[in-house]
């Protein structure tokens, strides 16, 4: 094999044992090699095969209890509502359900996901900019706690609805503060510009004629200004503080307010950040909505699943280009696509102990699909590597399987859930013939 050419890594890429310790559920062992909780992912990675998603139970509750803990601490009547589009796999969610925690859903199919896995509708909000006249009458049907309305039509439409039903919908306005949350733009929800939510000098005449509409019961505002904010909590001060000049004007209007949905968006290290801890995002509500004596209501959903999942892939070969070693796995971008679509950073470590402590070197980490953008890493510091070696993508339990597809007809990835000393797959690996399975031939082309 030819010596690869000296490209320098970025060096302000941690290294493989400071991403270890920086996060409880993993450690590495000179025998049985990178371990979540007690159970040996290279384990999993022979018995199940890769690519694989692997979530840790132990995490989900660890991250979850911290996050109540903290608001608990802070003395806020708060309900956490887990955001499912960060992971609706029925373990995970089951995981969080026996927590105690609600749900905050953005279409029907997670609203019958999570009331699958036990969360009832009545403890379950019902956000998203496009949901249909069906979504809303099977969501009032089963008794939603919170519907987050988002533009006048929306109302409209929900108002409709409920008279029809003969029911009274909880509805609460979302509100756009115009905070710049600081995140990737492709995540950031709360500004001027983004489609979410009602633009806030709107939102004053449009609770109020919402408050006169029937089938309607207004209980509050929500707001959500963006995912992954790791630059401290200003933003979220800056919002709440604008929630609660609101509500008070609502207030001294006569306007009934029940609780106050703070959303979700608090980030995750996933390279060496300093993401502001739960205790700081607890400070910031109780600063500005403390004194409102409302219950209020957080939505998290990457700062309780993303520490909680791994992706396992095997190295399927290491190719010596021009100027640059390659590291192809077989895992690509239609598994994990943050890195394509977000520029995201994902720490990446072998699962051998022996490749876990070699020198490493800088490599293209990529994957085999057909897009220069299937690429994970580029000039990242890896060990040499050989066909089948074993790698983990971290931090991956937010945003992976959900966001995976089967493009160049590549079958999704199974799902395994370690708790304890135990692992068993929550999801079987998709089938090549599973692909074609549910396809139909018109008759004209039929053999």
């Amino acid at each position: 094999m030819a010596a690869p050419l000296p490209v320098a890594p970025d060096s302000a890429d941690p290294n493989f044992a400071d991403l270890i310790a920086a996060r409880p559920g993993l450690s590495m062992h000179a025998q049985d090699g990178l371990v979540m909780e007690e159970v040996p992912l290279s384990r999993i990675a022979r018995e199940v095969g890769t690519p694989t998603w692997v979530y840790s139970a132990g995490t989900l509750r660890r991250r979850y209890r911290a996050l109540k803990a903290a608001l608990d601490g802070a003395g806020l009547n708060a309900s956490v509502h887990y955001a499912t589009k960060a992971n609706d796999n029925q373990a995970v969610l089951r995981v969080l359900a026996a927590e105690g925690a609600g749900a905050d859903i953005v279409s029907v199919g997670e609203l019958r996901a999570t009331m699958a896995a036990g969360i009832a509708a009545s403890r379950t909000v019902f956000s998203g900019v496009g949901k249909k006249a069906e979504e809303i009458r099977f969501a009032l049907g089963q008794g939603i706690f919170q519907i987050n309305a988002e533009s006048v039509e929306e109302i409209a439409m929900i108002s409709a609805i409920a008279a029809e039903m003969g029911v009274l919908a909880p509805v609460a306005l979302r509100v756009n503060p115009d905070v710049d949350a600081k995140t990737h733009a492709k995540i950031t929800t709360g500004k001027a510009e983004n489609k979410f939510g009602i633009a806030f000098e709107d939102a004053a005449p449009l609770y109020a004629r919402m408050a006169a509409l029937p089938g309607i019961r207004p209980i509050g505002i929500a707001t959500h200004i963006g995912s992954q904010i790791t630059e401290g909590v200003a933003a979220f001060h800056a919002a709440y503080a604008r929630l609660a000049e609101m509500i008070r004007g609502f207030r001294a209007s006569g306007l009934p307010v029940e609780r106050v949905d703070c959303g979700g968006g608090l980030g995750i290290p996933y390279r060496d950040e300093v993401a502001p801890p739960p205790e700081a995002l607890a400070g910031a509500i109780k600063a500005t909505l403390g004194g409102l004596g409302l219950p209020v209501m957080l939505e998290p959903g990457r700062w309780i699943a993303g520490p909680a999942g791994v992706l396992l892939a095997s190295i399927v070969l290491q190719k010596q280009g021009s100027n640059r070693r390659f590291l192809v796995a077989d895992a690509a971008m239609n598994d994990l696509i943050r890195p394509a679509m977000y520029e995201a950073w994902h720490g990446i470590v072998p699962l051998d102990p022996v490749r876990f402590a070699d020198d490493a070197m800088p490599a293209d980490i990529v994957g085999p699909v057909c897009e220069s953008g299937d690429t994970f890493a580029r000039g990242r510091a890896m060990p040499l590597m050989a066909p089948g070696d074993f790698i983990a993508f971290l931090d991956a339990g937010a945003y992976g399987a959900v966001m995976s597809s089967t493009y160049n007809a590549r079958p999704l990835a199974a799902e395994v859930l370690v708790d304890g000393n135990r692992f068993a797959v929550v999801r079987p690996r998709q089938m090549p013939e599973d692909l074609l399975a549910h396809q139909r031939l018109p008759d004209w082309l039929a053999p």
